[in-house]
C-alpha cells in the first residue's frame, strides 16, 4: 500500500477502531488465476476477522488455496480544492483506508453460526425491533446456512493511510476543515472531524 510519510499510521488500536466502525470491507484474492473481490460486512475478533459469503460466489472454493488474500476497509473521503490554500497548489483528495493482510481459514457450520450471530447482534442494536439469530426457527436458518460458506481471516499485518492534510500548517489545515464543514456532505464533515482528531505536523 502507498502511503506518504505524514499519512501513516501504525497505532494497532487505532486500525482496529477504524475497522469496528467501518467493517464493510472488500476481500480480494485470486480466481482461477485472476484478481477477485467480494463487498461484504467482517466482524473483527481479537487478531482475526471473520464473515461469509454465498455459495454461489465462487471465490470462496480458493480462499484458503490464497496464500495470502487482502481486504480493504474504506472510510470517510472527499476532495480538496486547492483554492482553500494560501498559495498556489493543485487540489487533493483526503481519506482513511486500512488494508489487512492474512490467511484463509473455512468455519465449520457451528463456527458460521455464532459468527452470524455477532454480526447480526451488532447490527440489529439498534433496531426497534431487533432480528436475532436465535429466534429464527431452526428449519428456515439451516436452509439459509447451506447457501452459505464461512470463513476467518488470520491476521498478519495492517497498514493504513489516513491522508488528513497533516503536512499543511497551521492556518490552512484550519481553512480546510472550514470549507469541508461548509460543504456539508457526511464525508466532508467525517474528513472534518478527522483532521482534528489528527491535527498538522508542519508547524507555522
Amino acid at each position: 500500500m502507498y502511503r506518504p510519510a505524514y499519512a501513516k499510521n501504525e497505532n494497532e488500536e487505532d486500525l482496529r477502531d477504524f475497522i469496528r466502525k467501518n467493517g464493510f470491507g472488500i476481500v480480494v484474492s485470486t480466481v482461477e488465476g485472476k484478481l477477485w473481490a467480494t463487498h461484504i460486512p467482517l466482524i473483527l475478533e481479537g487478531n482475526k476477522l471473520h464473515g461469509h459469503i454465498s455459495r454461489g460466489n465462487k471465490q470462496w472454493r480458493e480462499l484458503p488455496q490464497n496464500e495470502e488474500v487482502l481486504v480493504i476497509f474504506q472510510g470517510a473521503h472527499t476532495y480538496v480544492s486547492s483554492s482553500w490554500y494560501d498559495h498556489e497548489n493543485v487540489p487533493s483528495w483526503n481519506y482513511e483506508a486500512v488494508h489487512v493482510y492474512g490467511k484463509v481459514r473455512t468455519l465449520s457450520d457451528e463456527e458460521l453460526l455464532e459468527s452470524l450471530r455477532q454480526l447480526t447482534n451488532k447490527y440489529e442494536k439498534d433496531s426497534v425491533h431487533p432480528v436475532s439469530v436465535d429466534t429464527m426457527s431452526h428449519k428456515f436458518l439451516h436452509t439459509e446456512m447451506r447457501g452459505t460458506i464461512g470463513f476467518e481471516i488470520a491476521i498478519d499485518r495492517m497498514e493504513a493511510s489516513f491522508k488528513l492534510s497533516q503536512n499543511r500548517d497551521e492556518k490552512n489545515h484550519r481553512n480546510i476543515i472550514s470549507e469541508l464543514e461548509k460543504r456539508g456532505d457526511e464525508n466532508s464533515v467525517g474528513i472534518a472531524n478527522e483532521m482534528r482528531k489528527y491535527g498538522y505536523h508542519t508547524k507555522q
